[in-house]
């Protein structure tokens, strides 16, 4: 008599990614290194479909990595100019699929244009659902009174618009800005608050 080896039972595929990325080609080759290394190549909404029917997940939140363009370790020109466009890529890219896609708006907090940034993504259709923070990439320092007065305006901002937040928290590893328990409690205490309803 034949035994059959118990198979377990197979992984559910979650229903929704609550983290993707596309990336513009305009995006693509800032991010591509010199050569002879691979360039980075544009990613579309119809490429992540495909990933995400393999995968079986159903929906995924895109989040814009438009504030790539503000790194203080970058010099991009205009960097604001870009980032809006890169949203409008991203919007442009999420209503190819309405069904499946959720689009976040990527802005650098720290710019002068961030709250208008978002106030203008709030108008947008694929992107009114949610911002998406990277603070690490912006060159947030938790000790620098201006850059948490500016992050509590985004977040009072997103707030009253009734925007979801995303946020990477983790603060620059390349410019060394410390990073611990005591940023983290600022962040909980000075920044959470301001965003009570989202």
């Amino acid at each position: 008599m034949l035994m059959a080896a118990a198979v377990p039972a197979a992984q559910e595929a979650p229903r929704v990614d609550h983290h993707q990325h596309l990336f513009s080609p305009a995006l693509a080759a800032l991010l591509s290194p010199a050569a002879p290394a691979a360039p980075t190549a544009p990613l579309t909404a119809r490429e992540v479909i495909t990933h995400l029917d393999a995968a079986g997940i159903q929906r995924a939140v895109v989040l814009s990595t438009a504030y790539i363009y503000a790194q203080p370790t970058r010099n991009v020109s205009d960097a604001a100019a870009k980032i809006s466009a890169e949203n409008d890529w991203t919007s442009a890219q999420v209503a190819q699929f309405p069904s499946r896609l959720v689009g976040f708006c990527g802005l650098n907090p720290l710019l002068d244009q961030a709250v208008a940034e978002l106030t203008r993504c709030a108008g947008n259709l694929n992107l009114r659902r949610g911002i998406k923070l990277h603070l690490g990439n912006s060159g947030v320092d938790y000790h620098n009174p201006l850059h948490i007065e500016r992050l509590r305006r985004v977040f009072r901002a997103a707030n009253d618009r009734r925007m979801a937040i995303v946020v990477h928290m983790r603060a620059s590893f390349s410019m060394k800005i410390a990073y611990g328990r005591e940023e983290a409690r600022i962040f909980l205490d000075e920044l959470v608050p301001a965003a009570p309803d989202v």
